[in-house]
């Protein structure tokens, strides 16, 4: 292992313990505050260092109270108890769904926290490596994937109701396979429409060329591509 063996009950380990639970998720949480994202340095500094306390307190009470306490349980309560803060991350706007992605940094913190207040913060360490260079290295790696998907999520506005028959039409005349489409009335004019459409289109076809040709269809207003 990398550190010394933190899981004795000394005021050192204690101490070297809760400094690098705040370490660690301020870490994360500064990587995800420069991108601003959700979280931040002191909600996941917070997070792991609130999972250590209860393992360590878990840790106290069993030597203090031999036989009346589970760290184990205490620890599960922590992995399910921080969902809380993870679905305050998450914001659904429009058919767009964010902050899912955050609240699941905040989900590891919280894991990372309870592996650094049981001792075992060779682990702990690397999963923040780990974390942080999977935050940075998929999002490209799934920018080179995406560039040649021929999927498309299509966020279409139509004035008229019969543009979405006209779409349906369209789309199938073309050779697009679509997989989920969704008409969804607006409030505010009783003749306008949301169309949301996943669609897979040939190969022979440019996705951001083919979604402008779709402005042609009587009745749509904007199409946004995905």
């Amino acid at each position: 292992m990398f550190f010394a063996d933190l899981s004795a009950w000394t005021a050192e380990n204690v101490i070297l313990r809760m400094v690098a639970a705040v370490a660690l998720g301020a870490v994360v949480g500064i990587d995800r505050g420069a991108k601003r994202r959700g979280g931040g340095a002191r909600t996941d500094a917070a997070v792991c260092l609130g999972a250590a306390m209860v393992v360590m307190t878990g840790q106290y009470m069993e030597m203090r109270y031999q036989g009346t306490t589970d760290v184990a349980r205490m620890a599960s309560q922590v992995v399910s108890g921080v969902g809380f803060l993870g679905a305050g991350s998450i914001i659904v706007s429009g058919h767009q769904v964010k902050g899912l992605t955050s609240a699941a940094g905040i989900w590891v913190c919280a894991c990372i926290g309870l592996a650094v207040g049981i001792g075992f913060v060779d682990g702990a360490f690397l999963a923040t490596a780990i974390l942080l260079g999977m935050l940075h290295i998929l999002p490209w790696i799934e920018g080179k994937v995406y560039k040649y998907s021929r999927y498309m999520i299509l966020h279409v506005e139509a004035a008229e109701g019969r543009a979405a028959g006209e779409l349906m039409r369209k789309l199938k005349a073309d050779g697009c396979m679509v997989d989920m489409f969704e008409v969804d009335r607006l409030g505010t004019e009783p003749q306008s429409f949301t169309i949301t459409i996943t669609v897979r289109i040939p190969r022979r076809l440019g996705r951001e060329e083919y979604a402008e040709s779709l402005l042609g269809i009587g009745g749509i207003t904007s199409i946004d591509s995905m």
